[in-house]
């Protein structure tokens, strides 16, 4: 089995150094991930500036391939260019925080796994509900035993799995569920400060707040502590069935007065 391992919170984080561990005694780890943290920058791909490929040593041997550039140009650029035979999954993580609701769409993590499944293959993003104190033991072992079921399909995923795990020992998590994304989101909070010259300048220090309480979301799964696994997909169009653009002639906005 072949594993594209990227993640957004950089190469040298730990999480990723957690699920790595795990997925080596699987099968092949190929690790292509960003040189400096790319939290929250969504599906952002790199047009205008070359993608230097740096490869990176720990502990005296070869690691992975760090990239200057999003989690999605390394998902891009690794099956592309980088590696000799393609992933049977691509693996996203393990992000150091959640992500569940509204922020599925500003998250670097989740966009890797989403890549993943435009360019035809299995992509899975793996997050824990801790930013501060993680462990990522529950979600090294799941995420792995998960991508290892997953690589044995004889077809890929028609859509991306953004798994989000418990913080907390294996033997506590209460199960595991499929769930649907809810409201959940980030309440903007600034702090706001000047620098030594006199510039102002904003700090983003919002968290997540569950909005829908419903228990099959993603956020009430995990604070129910549970794994919540949400399939996704990159077709953010609405169903017109649904549309409020129903009621309104479009076809006379065509002519001007």
């Amino acid at each position: 089995m072949r594993f594209l391992l990227t993640n957004d919170d950089g190469i040298y984080s730990q999480g990723l150094q957690a699920i790595k561990q795990a997925l080596d005694r699987v099968g092949d780890v190929v690790v292509i991930a960003p040189v400096t943290e790319q939290s929250a920058v969504g599906h952002t791909i790199t047009i205008s500036d070359p993608l230097k490929v740096i490869p990176i040593h720990r502990s005296g041997e070869f690691y992975g391939y760090g990239i200057t550039g999003s989690p999605a140009d390394c998902v891009k650029l690794g099956i592309s260019c980088i590696m000799d035979d393609p992933p049977d999954v691509v693996v996203s993580g393990i992000n150091k925080g959640e992500n569940v609701g509204i922020n599925v769409l500003y998250s670097g993590t989740v966009s890797a796994a989403t890549e993943a499944s435009i360019l035809g293959y299995t992509g899975i993003a793996l997050s824990v509900d801790n930013y501060f104190e993680p462990d990522y033991a529950a979600a090294s072992m799941f995420g792995s035993h998960l991508a290892s079921k997953l690589a044995s399909l004889k077809a890929p995923l028609p859509y991306a799995l953004n798994i989000n795990c418990p913080s907390i020992p294996v033997e506590e998590i209460r199960g595991v569920r499929i769930t649907r994304q809810g409201d959940s989101r980030i309440v903007d909070q600034f702090v706001k400060r000047d620098t030594p010259r006199g510039t102002t300048y904003y700090w983003q220090a919002g968290m997540t707040k569950i909005i829908d309480y419903a228990e099959d979301t993603d956020a009430v799964c995990l604070k129910n502590k549970m794994i919540s696994i949400t399939p996704i997909h990159y077709k953010l169009g609405y169903h017109k069935e649904n549309s409020i653009l129903d009621g309104i002639d479009l076809e006379a906005l065509l002519h001007v007065d």
